[in-house]
């Protein structure tokens, strides 16, 4: 999205780096080639005379892309870490692209990035959040709101949350795999308004497992982090954890995806995990 949304501004010509570029099949090169971008052959390469580096990886990666990418910048180059990675992770990384003359500011997306692409709501921290967001709007970041001078708030702000939204995602999918067995999923959802707000619950569930399903990987590595950064505030992290191996679960299947149909996708889960001996 940010490779599409910034050729359509025009304002940059986008180079793009991933490890996954070793594979001609991988989901990342077929991107880089629907989006007719410049592939580099390294991070270093990527980031050489570049004004903005957005560094947009999986949470476990954050502190490795970083420092990968760190002694190819240029002096002053703003560096965009959109990753949801702990506080700690996010300053070790900051640590090594100021080392390297960059400036390093944070970025937390605060809702999913599909409906507004990269009109999002993001939350900027660190030194220079201030500064890049008299910026933002020029590389289309038009809702970007400086959050903090301190590193690390925004990715604690954004992890939090992931406790209550990733955590939801993982209540709703094991609720609905046990209600379906039980012939009682209907009843379950229709019970909810009485203590949450009113919803159709059912468009709701559906939404969220099928989020697991699709980014259930990527999803269980940001709780891994969210785990890390309820431990680091002396909070012994229980729920995060468990959201880390239902999410992990999840990602086994994403062919059984539905965005509309709930209980058929439901089913498909069910059925999937059944074959493969893998219990839900």
């Amino acid at each position: 999205m940010f490779a599409e949304d910034l050729q359509r501004i025009g304002t940059a010509t986008v180079v793009v780096w991933d490890t996954a570029f070793a594979f001609a099949d991988s989901t990342a090169s077929r991107n880089a080639a629907e989006c007719d971008v410049h592939v580099a052959t390294s991070a270093l390469d990527a980031v050489r005379d570049a004004e903005l580096v957005v560094c947009a990886v999986t949470a476990a990666h954050c502190v490795a892309a970083a420092r990968s990418a760190a002694d190819g910048l240029s002096a002053g180059a703003w560096f965009v870490d959109l990753n949801s990675s702990s506080p700690a992770h996010k300053q070790a990384a900051a640590a090594a692209v100021e080392a390297a003359g960059g400036r390093y500011v944070e970025a937390a997306l605060m809702s999913a990035i599909g409906a507004q692409r990269l009109a999002a709501p993001f939350l900027l921290g660190g030194p220079h959040a201030e500064d890049f967001a008299t910026e933002a709007t020029r590389w289309g970041l038009s809702n970007a709101t400086t959050y903090s001078t301190e590193v690390g708030r925004a990715a604690a702000t954004k992890l939090c949350r992931s406790v209550i939204v990733k955590g939801l995602e993982s209540l709703l999918t094991e609720s609905m795999l046990a209600a379906r067995h039980y012939g009682v999923e209907r009843e379950v959802l229709d019970s909810l308004p009485n203590i949450l707000p009113p919803a159709d619950w059912q468009q709701v569930a559906a939404y969220f497992m099928s989020r697991s399903l699709q980014h259930g990987q990527r999803r269980s590595e940001e709780m891994q982090e969210a785990a890390a950064t309820v431990a680091d505030a002396g909070v012994t992290p229980w729920m995060s954890e468990a959201s880390v191996l239902r999410q992990r679960w999840a990602a086994q299947f994403p062919n059984a995806r539905d965005d509309t149909d709930l209980f058929a996708m439901v089913d498909a889960v069910r059925q999937a995990a059944e074959l493969e001996g893998n219990r839900a």
